[in-house]
């Protein structure tokens, strides 16, 4: 299988104010027609580490990708440090200069002299249009690699790529369609899921699987490859059945869909409504939910009762139960999720309670520990959660297994 390496060029892709969103760009490209990235790299304007870098891609991947350097200033060595490493010479293109200069005369400029280094081809490189911009990218072949230098400027590099790489990648991957499926899961940690699926797709070579994990949620992307669009559909499905009868409930979408789309969309079907009653989390399922277009017809209310008194005082949760259970507890989710059901008058009531930290846990509730129930027209589930990492992390969690227990409790209406 073909694949890429990409590297980003320029000294200030290495600082904190700015990100490499071109090689988002080109891997998604790359995915889309069936080309794994395996590696990318950032390096700064420096012709040895920029010649090291391209070396030990150049010895290890067919299809390398560089992004950045083909300005005009003495900075950009991208074509100089290629151009070296293949053993090619750089030589003035008539053709592109006169481009070049064009581009200026048009803005009722004269052309700085350096701009004419832009002009300057490896021998034997295929020039790629750029309709955007002054620097063209170039296509070099050699024996065992393909290496292709695009430039920095987004405007410049998307249609660039999409018009003249893209085509090209494509009958090199003799891809003539390709199916894909994405199965989108929670509740199962990234190792457990790889587990019962690996035995499954380790099988095949076609479709390819790529296991993609976020906080709380675990992505499982099938690409098959074929001769027609109906051989590639029926690659895709022959795994994607196994894929489901492994996972089962636990696929919560099999579209690009987020948790708290697909919960509202089961909201909506079963003309159902809910109300939240949240502490550690803070607002943030509420957000979730609300985030919808047209969530005002499925969600009602959604309180913050982040102290004891508001949970007595908003939610009813008895000052006993507060002072034996604690409002970290089981008792206390479930009577959240109950009263604000009953006090709102919702079909679903929602309740959670936890310690985000980083303060706050003790040896009997650490930090991590949460607590979800989720009440419904047949009585109140609950779940006793404990989450790793920092209070951000802990709150995605929370926010994404109360999104999913609701989910489970809306299948059984």
């Amino acid at each position: 299988m073909l694949s890429a390496e990409i590297i980003a060029i320029g000294s200030e892709l290495l600082t904190p104010g700015f990100t490499d969103t071109n090689s988002l760009f080109l891997t998604r490209q790359l995915n889309e027609i069936g080309i794994p990235v395996v590696m990318k790299s950032i390096v700064g304007d420096d012709e040895m580490y920029l010649e090291q870098a391209v070396r030990g891609c150049l010895d290890r991947t067919p299809l390398l990708i560089t992004i950045g350097g083909l300005g005009p200033t003495e900075d950009d060595v991208t074509k100089k440090v290629v151009a070296r490493v293949l053993k090619r010479q750089l030589v003035l293109d008539d053709d592109i200069l006169a481009t070049i200069q064009k581009r200026f005369k048009a803005r009722g400029a004269e052309m700085p002299v350096n701009n004419a280094r832009q002009a300057l081809v490896l021998t034997g490189s295929d020039v790629l249009e750029n309709r955007n911009g002054t620097a063209p990218g170039l296509w070099i072949h050699s024996d065992r690699n393909d290496v292709v230098l695009l430039p920095g400027p987004p405007s410049e590099l998307e249609p660039m790529f999409d018009n003249t790489c893209t085509p090209r990648l494509q009958k090199m991957t003799g891809t003539a369609a390709l199916a894909r499926r994405i199965y989108r899961t929670t509740g199962l940690m990234e190792s457990v899921l790889d587990t019962r699926i690996a035995p499954i797709y380790q099988k095949y070579k076609n479709p390819v699987t790529t296991i993609l994990a976020k906080p709380g949620q675990v992505d499982v992307r099938l690409t098959a490859r074929g001769k027609t669009n109906e051989e590639a559909e029926r690659l895709v499905q022959e795994l994607g059945k196994q894929i489901e009868a492994s996972l089962e409930d636990y696929i919560y979408a099999t579209s690009e869909q987020s948790l708290e789309e697909v919960v509202g969309r089961q909201l909506a079907l079963k003309q159902a409504t809910i109300s939240v009653a949240e502490s550690c989390t803070g607002g943030l399922l509420s957000a979730r939910l609300t985030s919808i277009p047209g969530s005002s017809k499925y969600f009602m209310s959604g309180m913050v009762t982040y102290s004891n008194q508001s949970k007595i005082e908003l939610a009813g949760i008895p000052p006993l139960l507060l002072d034996m259970q604690g409002a970290v507890s089981e008792e206390v989710a479930r009577g959240l999720a109950e009263c604000v059901r009953e006090k709102v008058g919702t079909t679903i009531g929602v309740g959670v309670t936890g310690i985000a930290g980083p303060d706050g846990g003790t040896p009997e509730k650490p930090v991590g520990t949460v607590h979800i129930a989720v009440a419904g027209p047949g009585g109140t589930e609950h779940r006793h959660l404990m989450f790793p990492g920092n209070r951000d992390r802990i709150r995605s969690w929370t926010s994404q297994a109360a999104l999913d227990l609701t989910r489970r409790v809306l299948m059984r209406i």
